[in-house]
Formats: C-alpha cells, sequence, structure tokens
C-alpha cells in the first residue's frame, strides 16, 4: 500500500447525456476558481492522511474535465507532486469530449502535464451520436482522434455499444476508424440503463433504449475478436491494450485494490491506514463542497471502515474485471477465511475460471457471466 493514485472529480458538463448517472451539473464556470481552491486545501488534508506515499497517477475525471482551464490543470498537478513523491513514470490523465479538442487545447494540456488522454467518442455513427445525446458528430471525432495521437503520447478511445438500434454492422465500423486511427487504448462499454437516468425514465415508460442480454452479449463478442485480431490485449473487461505501457495505470489501481485519494465533489475515495480500509464520498453538490472545505478543512461528506467482508467483496469484484484476477491468500488475509473453495472447483471445471496457484481469473467465457460468478464466490 505504498502506492496512491490521485482522483480528481470536475462535476460540470456543457450537456447531460441521457444515459449518464454521475454526479454532473450543468457547466459554471463562474465558480471554477473557488472549486479549484477547495480542490488544493481538501488535498493537503489527504496528504496528512495518507503520509509520504509513491503518487501513481493523477486522473482528472468527471463530468467534463476538459472544460477545466489548462492553467488550473496545472496548478492542481504541480501541488499534488509536492504533496507526495512521484515516480519517474507518473500518469497523469484526462477525459475529454471531442467538441473540446483543437491543437490549441491539446498543446495546453501537454504544457500543463497531461500525457494521457481518454477522448469520449463513444461512436462515429451520427444516428448512434444523437439516439446518445451527443454534441460532437462522426467527423468531429475522427478530427479529435487525428489530432490528439499526433500531439499527446498516449491515447485512449470509448465506445459504447448495445443501444437500441446498434447493429454489429455498426459496432464493427467504429472499431476499424478507432483502430485505423492509431490509439493504443480503447475501452468498449455496454450501455446500461440507470434508474434515475432520462433513459432509465424512458424505458419505464415502455420506451427500449438498449439491447437485450443476448444481444449485448453478441456484440461484445464481436468487440472481443476484431481487437484481439489487431493485437489488442483485453487486460480487463472493458478494456483492451496494445501493449503493456498503453494500460491504465490509474485504473488498475482500483481494480487491484490499492488506495487511491478522490477530490472533487461526489468524489470517492480508498485509503489503507493502520490495517483499516477507509471508503470516502465527498460532498455532492459543488457549492456544498466548497463550503464544507472552507469550514472543515476538507469535503468528506461521509466516510466510513470498512468491514473485513465488506473490504473483501470490493477486492473480489474490483478484481475479477482484470485477466490477472485476484489473489486467494490476499483475499483471505482480508477476510480471514477462504474463498469459497468447492465454488471455485466447481467453476473451473466448468471452464468459466482458471485458477493457477494463489491466482483466480475468470477465463475468457467466464467474463461474459461475471457477475454471476463473483455472486457465487461471495455466496
Amino acid at each position: 500500500m505504498d502506492k496512491i493514485g490521485l482522483y480528481i472529480h470536475w462535476p460540470f458538463c456543457a450537456r447531460i447525456c441521457p444515459y449518464c448517472d454521475f454526479n454532473i451539473y450543468k457547466n459554471k464556470a463562474d465558480i471554477e476558481a473557488a472549486l479549484v481552491d477547495a480542490i488544493l486545501a481538501d488535498m493537503k488534508h489527504w496528504r496528512t492522511l495518507s503520509g509520504p506515499r509513491v503518487l501513481e497517477s493523477i486522473h482528472f475525471g468527471g463530468g467534463t474535465p476538459s472544460l477545466l482551464a489548462p492553467k488550473n490543470m496545472q496548478t492542481l498537478i504541480e501541488a499534488t507532486k509536492n504533496l507526495w513523491r512521484v515516480r519517474g513514470n507518473l500518469e497523469i490523465g484526462l477525459e475529454a469530449n471531442p467538441k473540446d479538442i483543437n491543437v490549441e487545447s491539446l498543446t495546453a494540456w501537454r504544457s500543463a502535464g497531461i500525457e494521457r488522454l481518454s477522448i469520449g467518442i463513444q461512436s462515429f455513427n451520427n444516428e448512434a451520436l444523437a439516439f446518445l445525446g451527443r454534441d460532437h458528430d462522426g467527423a468531429m471525432a475522427r478530427q479529435a482522434l487525428e489530432m490528439a495521437t499526433s500531439i499527446m503520447p498516449r491515447v485512449s478511445a470509448d465506445l459504447i455499444y448495445g443501444w437500441s438500434g446498434g447493429k454489429a454492422e455498426i459496432l464493427q465500423k467504429d472499431l476499424q476508424t478507432v483502430l485505423a486511427s492509431g490509439v493504443t487504448h480503447i475501452s468498449t462499454y455496454q450501455l446500461t440503463i440507470e434508474q434515475k437516468t432520462a433513459f432509465g425514465q424512458a424505458e419505464k415508460r415502455g420506451v427500449q433504449k438498449a439491447v437485450d442480454s443476448d444481444g449485448s452479449a453478441d456484440l461484445f463478442e464481436q468487440a472481443i475478436a476484431i481487437l484481439s485480431e489487431s493485437g489488442f490485449d483485453q487486460y480487463e473487461v472493458s478494456s483492451f491494450a496494445k501493449n503493456k505501457d498503453a494500460r491504465s495505470r490509474h485504473n488498475l489501481l482500483y481494480w487491484q485494490g490499492g488506495d487511491y485519494v478522490g477530490i472533487g465533489p461526489g468524489a470517492h475515495g480508498r485509503l489503507t491506514t493502520d490495517g483499516n480500509r477507509n471508503a470516502t464520498i465527498s460532498a455532492l453538490k459543488p457549492q456544498d463542497y466548497i463550503v464544507r472545505v472552507s469550514e472543515y478543512g476538507h469535503g468528506i461528506a461521509e466516510q466510513e471502515i470498512l468491514s473485513s467482508e465488506g473490504w473483501a467483496e470490493e477486492y473480489v469484484l474490483m478484481g475479477m474485471r482484470i485477466n490477472a484476477g485476484i489473489s486467494l491468500s490476499r483475499y483471505k488475509q482480508i477476510s480471514g477465511h477462504d474463498l469459497a473453495p468447492e465454488t471455485i472447483k466447481q467453476y473451473v471445471d466448468a471452464g468459466l475460471l482458471s485458477l493457477h496457484g494463489d491466482r483466480l481469473s475468470a477465463t475468457p467465457k467466464g467474463r461474459f457471466v461475471l457477475d454471476t460468478l463473483c455472486h457465487e464466490l461471495l455466496a
């Protein structure tokens, strides 16, 4: 637990996508300075909690953090480097929308210290983009990728599949286009309907927004086949990397059960101290977060020490997503007992789980039913 990552949540978006259930709000540039000051103060509090860890990554997420002024990105990055020890190949990532990408913005982000750009392409198909409520079209997405790969050292593209009407031909064209761009990391996400979103409300009225589970599985299988044939390694359920250096080190901290600081409105954090796993959530609304930092010196609104069972469950749910899987001895160290040996044997025999020494992982076949497998293991 010597390593630590920093997640900075920028909660503003120019447009609220109908499928998104993140903690987001319509963009308010007038409070940017006050929110940046609050994040800086919150950061100092977290440094006191964590002690002198080695900083593995800084990740700007959201929301749409590409709306944040580059000078403020640089201020936050430099402050972080001054608080924690920095490793030689520090990952500094930014999530961005195609509409915010141009040569000027890319150059400014690079100067601020950003070295990994994750672009919310979602699709190159204009029908799909309109359906998903995006504020860019296919041509803009292609131009954004072309510019980003020419300036940024590492670029990742996000794609969404499984929307109602989304055919295999569209996904194939999307994958071929993104592969031709030269990106070294691709994330493919199934459209998930969350109850409180606009899509969730529409489905309650009987308007279908996502394909059924069988159709989604077919598309998932198609994506795996195309990306694998192109030399991409599926190192996590939804994540494909051209090589090891292209992997998201920040996300790997999550999946491997590492520690990370969660700063900004609604950000979640995990910090292990004195053998206890602390889970935190910051105040949700931007103004509430600013006020809380001003009054208490930090933005944490909810905090709990996870039980050994809660910690172990989280370790399984996150760790089974990656192809390296989990350590059974680590699970026992956290929970105090072995992880379901009879269940493991049952699903190893069925070809859904793989057991090599201390490591338990899902097979390619098992990844299609991963939620069920984890439920059975934890039951």
